[in-house]
C-alpha cells in the first residue's frame, strides 16, 4: 500500500515529507508533481523524471516528457514520437507513435502515420489504426472518428453508437459528453441523447467532467449542473460555481460565496469572499483577505490567517503564511513549515 507523501519546498528546491512531517525525500529538485500510484515526477534541468516513494529515479533515457503511470505504464516522448515506460524505468513499448494516450482497460489509444487505433501492453495493435481519432475505453466503449464525425466503438472495433458528433469524450459511467458546434451535451450508453448540446466550455473549468456525480454546466453567462444519470439537475442560475465535493458545491451569489446541495438548495449562506471544494469534511474559505477552513455546517474551525490554502488530502493541507509553505492538520496544528 502506498504511503501518503506531500510536496515541500526549501530554498527554491522541492522534496517530500510523510504524514508525520518527516522529510523522506530531501528538497533537491527544481520542481515536482504530487505522488500518484506510488510515483511522482521531478524536474532535472529541463527534463521530467519519475521517482518512487524511496526517491529512486527511474531514468534510462532522457525523455522530453514523462506522464503519470496508468495501469503500470507511463507515456514518454522522445523528440516528437511517443512510447511507454514500465515501473522499472524500462522502455516497454518503443517510441514510435505520433501521439499516445494513457492506458485504460489494458489498451491505449495511439496514432501512427495519421491514423488511430489501440495497442495492448506489449505494443501490439489489438484494434488496427484505421480511425481518424480515438479516445479511452470505459466499460468496453471508446470514442472513434470516421468521415469527420465521432461515435463509439466496442472492443471488436464495431461502431455500436454511429458517428454523429464533432467531438466525443470517453464515457464516465453511464453517460458521455458529446459536442456539436462548440456546445456539449450528454448521451447514454445506448446512444440516446439525454441532454441536448447546449452548454459552453469555459477556459479554466473542467470540460464536462463529473465530480461527485455532478458536472458544471455553463449557458448564457450562468452556471448550473448536470447529474451523472443524465439530468439537468440544477438550471444555470449562478454567477460562478465550483465542482461538487462531499455533496456540496460552492456558488457565487451577488459577489459572495456559499454552498449548495445537489438539488440547488443553499446549505451554507454566501458569506465568503472566495471558497474552495469540500474535502475530508472541510473547505477553505476567504475572510477579510485571509484563508481559513469551515466545516460542513459553515462554522469556521480553522481561523482565517493564511495567504493561501488548499483542500485537505489524507489529513493534511498545504497553506502559506508570509510567503512560506506549511502543512497543517485538521485542527490547524503545524506539521511542517518551510524555513524562512
Amino acid at each position: 500500500m502506498h504511503q501518503s507523501l506531500y510536496r515541500i519546498r526549501e530554498k527554491g528546491y522541492y522534496g517530500f515529507i510523510n504524514a508525520q512531517g518527516e522529510v523522506v525525500i530531501d528538497p533537491q529538485y527544481l520542481d515536482a508533481s504530487d505522488f500518484s500510484q506510488g510515483f511522482a515526477r521531478v524536474r532535472l534541468n529541463d527534463q521530467w523524471v519519475p521517482i518512487d516513494e524511496q526517491g529512486r529515479l527511474l531514468l534510462r533515457r532522457m525523455y522530453r516528457f514523462v506522464g503519470p503511470f496508468k495501469e503500470d505504464l507511463a507515456r514518454v516522448q522522445l523528440v516528437r514520437a511517443w512510447g511507454y515506460m514500465n515501473l522499472r524505468g524500462q522502455e516497454q513499448i518503443p517510441v514510435q507513435y505520433d501521439s499516445a494516450n494513457d492506458f485504460s482497460e489494458s489498451m491505449a489509444a495511439v496514432t501512427l502515420e495519421g491514423r488511430s487505433g489501440f495497442i495492448d501492453k506489449n505494443g501490439v495493435f489489438v484494434i488496427p489504426p484505421r480511425f481518424e481519432s480515438t479516445g479511452d475505453f470505459n466499460q468496453g466503449l471508446a470514442p472513434a472518428g470516421k468521415n469527420g464525425k465521432v461515435g463509439y466503438i466496442n472492443t471488436e472495433a464495431d461502431f455500436v453508437i454511429p458517428p454523429g458528433w464533432d467531438r466525443a469524450h470517453p464515457f464516465q459511467g453511464q453517460v458521455a459528453v458529446v459536442e456539436n458546434d462548440g456546445l456539449w451535451g450528454l448521451i447514454g450508453r445506448d446512444g440516446k441523447t439525454l441532454v441536448e448540446p447546449r452548454f459552453q466550455f469555459v477556459t479554466g473549468h473542467s470540460e464536462g467532467e463529473f465530480f461527485d456525480g455532478m458536472a458544471l454546466a455553463f449557458s448564457d453567462g450562468k452556471y448550473g449542473f448536470v447529474s451523472q444519470d443524465g439530468r439537468l439537475a440544477i438550471e444555470p442560475m449562478f454567477d460562478l460555481a465550483g465542482d461538487f465535493g462531499e455533496d456540496m458545491a460552492l456558488v457565487e451569489i451577488n459577489g459572495a460565496y456559499g454552498y449548495i446541495d445537489k438539488t440547488g438548495k443553499l446549505l451554507i449562506m454566501p458569506n465568503f469572499e472566495d471558497a474552495g471544494v469540500f474535502s475530508e469534511g472541510l473547505a477553505q474559505v476567504s475572510i477579510n483577505g485571509q484563508w481559513g477552513y469551515i466545516n460542513t455546517e459553515g462554522r469556521v474551525t480553522i481561523p482565517a490567517q493564511y495567504q493561501a490554502a488548499t483542500p485537505f488530502r489524507d489529513g493534511l493541507a498545504l497553506t502559506a503564511i508570509d510567503g512560506h509553505w506549511q502543512y497543517i492538520d485538521r485542527f490547524g496544528g503545524v506539521v511542517w513549515r518551510e524555513k524562512a
